[in-house]
């Protein structure tokens, strides 16, 4: 008799000490699940190239290198490295794909186009008839704020599908990997992630992964890291749509080449070196980037991000500078990568 007083007064004060699970909570996790499983169900694992046993009716393994998502309509998305193979000395994209289901159906799929700007490979399953287990899911009408939740289901290695869950970080990332802006995101991912989608607590494509940094030390070409890249997701419906339609995507392009510059106490971003289109409108080494169409320049990133998301190659701009002690405005005609 005394145990059981002493039991009630123990549940009695881990409810007074603990906070309570609230109702919304539980009824919250259950359409999460539903988000995540079709989440699942819309990834595909880019199987690698296996030269003696290249089709599903004689493959007796397989190996999975990277990863992809549905979109609809049988149209796969995936990061362009993921799928590259070397052949004949030289790096290219596979006319033809593997792909893997959640479910375990091997499907061909076939090449439709690339973005090296964005490092995205588009693919087109083959068949007439998608197994009913390959969903998909919309893209996000809204980018992710800085702080906002978001999960990404992938092949770490591999293996999986896993799904890795984390916050969207610095929203105007630059990296060598591509010249596109890069959603950094607070997540575990490892190789084998890249092209796997980014997505929001309603299942929206918010974007995919694209690279990773190391942070942690594995044997070989093993890496994993919790700081890692995405593309956005408006970028890649961008440049989905194009290449479904059978269009060429451009991105304007400047020609120049930054440099920090100290000027008293302050940082600026100043021209290292002018070409094409910048060098046709006036540009000139040394330049001090003050404003591109009445914005004010504050970062390489910055100007690069006003660029993607708000010129078009052909534009006429006028970007402002400091030349020796004087401003000028130059007008450039945007050329096109």
């Amino acid at each position: 008799m005394a145990h059981t007083w002493l039991a009630i007064i123990l549940i009695g004060l881990a409810n007074i000490l603990l906070p309570p699970i609230s109702a919304l909570s539980y009824e919250t996790s259950k359409p999460l699940s539903s988000v995540i499983e079709k989440a699942k169900s819309s990834t595909v694992g880019i199987l690698k190239f296996l030269e003696d046993t290249a089709t599903p009716e004689n493959r007796q393994q397989f190996s999975i290198r990277g990863t992809g998502i549905h979109i609809g309509n049988g149209y796969i998305v995936t990061a362009r490295h993921a799928v590259e193979r070397p052949e004949g000395g030289k790096i290219i994209v596979p006319p033809m794909i593997h792909v893997l289901t959640g479910q375990f159906d091997e499907l061909q799929a076939r090449f439709i186009g690339v973005s090296e700007f964005l490092d995205i490979a588009l693919y087109h399953l083959a068949g007439d008839t998608l197994p009913s287990s390959l969903t998909s899911n919309p893209f996000g009408v809204q980018e992710p704020n800085m702080g906002e939740e978001v999960f990404t289901v992938g092949y770490p290695l591999g293996w999986g599908p896993a799904i890795g869950f984390g916050r969207v970080g610095n929203q105007r990332t630059f990296l060598p990997t591509t010249k596109s802006r890069l959603l950094q995101v607070d997540l575990s991912a490892c190789r084998g992630n890249s092209g796997g989608g980014l997505f929001n607590h309603q299942g929206e494509i918010v974007g995919m992964i694209q690279s990773i940094i190391q942070t942690e030390e594995h044997s070989g070409e093993r890496r994993c890291s919790r700081l890692a890249f995405a593309v956005p997701g408006s970028f890649i419906q961008r440049i989905a749509r194009a290449l479904i339609e059978n269009t060429h995507p451009g991105f304007p392009k400047l020609g120049i080449r930054m440099m920090p510059l100290k000027r008293g106490t302050t940082w600026k971003i100043a021209v290292a070196k002018a070409t094409g289109p910048a060098r046709q409108g006036g540009l000139r080494k040394g330049d001090i980037l003050l404003s591109i169409e009445d914005h004010i320049i504050t970062s390489s990133s910055q100007l690069k991000s006003y660029l993607i998301e708000h010129t078009i190659p052909g534009q006429s701009i006028s970007i402002t500078v400091l030349r020796g002690n004087q401003e000028q405005t130059f007008v450039v005609i945007l050329g096109k990568s």
